[in-house]
């Protein structure tokens, strides 16, 4: 991968409500932080959230692009100075959800050529296994999958990465533990979901980090900023930080093309380990 390679990640979870939307966001800001360019692209489309956790009103979205109706360099808010930038979807819009399954070479290529300005780009993609879904996660470079040590959010989240896997072709996945209450319960939840994957899939997804359960989180969500602007030396705060420097070690080995940070081909990426 050359230097100044655009990283696509995508961020995934197999069901709601396991903090993924947080985590893509304060990612991003700490990557911001570190210096980097980052574009954070919201693709939950119909369900929205980005905005209202930064507290901002849009008046162009991507579904705008979609339909042709708008281009990306009017649909990118800057949210920092120097390189912090939102790329905003819509919410009660169910049916670009279904269109933009196929995820058009046309679209592919005008955000390419937005996402080249970075140098990463983060999908915050939809709960479970639609076809929008596994559009956005097939054409990004690396996959974040976000769990919780409850046992409903580690068998949904097996069943994404078996659908990707089996649907896609994808077979490198990173592990992202939310809410655990101790090294020991993030470690359990882990290698819950590591050793299924290995068992019946054949595949060996990596540990990215854990963020543990920190009531700072609610706050932040609740004054509609990023936990790292808020509350950086909180506990959650520092696993974030972590996260992402670990996430910045790996960039260098993913493979990624300068020229198209999102692939726009029907093949799949080869897999990274």
């Amino acid at each position: 991968m050359t230097e100044n390679a655009t990283l696509s990640i995508a961020v995934v979870s197999g069901k709601g409500g396991v903090g993924k939307t947080n985590i893509a966001l304060n990612l991003a800001y700490a990557l911001y932080r570190a210096k980097q360019r980052v574009l954070l692209m919201d693709c939950d489309l119909g369900l929205a959230n980005l905005d209202v956790l930064l507290g901002i009103a849009p008046k162009v979205s991507i579904e705008q692009v979609m339909l042709g109706e708008a281009n990306f360099a009017d649909a990118v808010v800057g949210i920092e100075p120097g390189g912090f930038s939102l790329l905003p979807a819509s919410s009660g819009v169910e049916a670009l959800e279904g269109a933009a399954s196929s995820l058009r070479s046309s679209f592919l290529k005008q955000l390419n050529a937005v996402a080249r300005q970075y140098d990463y780009l983060i999908l915050d993609v939809g709960a479970g296994i639609t076809e929008a879904v596994q559009a956005f996660a097939s054409k990004a470079a690396m996959r974040i999958v976000i769990v919780t040590p409850e046992p409903t959010s580690i068998t949904d989240a097996y069943a994404l990465i078996k659908v990707l896997l089996t649907q896609q072709g994808i077979r490198d996945f990173h592990i992202l533990v939310n809410q655990a209450e101790s090294a020991r319960e993030e470690k359990a939840a882990f290698t819950r979901l590591a050793a299924a994957c290995d068992k019946f899939l054949g595949i060996k997804p990596g540990l990215l980090g854990g963020i543990r359960y920190d009531p700072a989180m609610i706050q932040a969500v609740r004054r509609q900023e990023p936990l790292l602007k808020s509350s950086p030396a909180s506990p959650a705060g520092k696993d974030l930080v972590a996260a992402a420097v670990k996430l910045h070690k790996l960039k260098g080995t993913i493979a990624a093309d300068p020229d198209e940070p999102l692939h726009t081909a029907d093949e799949q990426p080869a897999a990274h380990g």
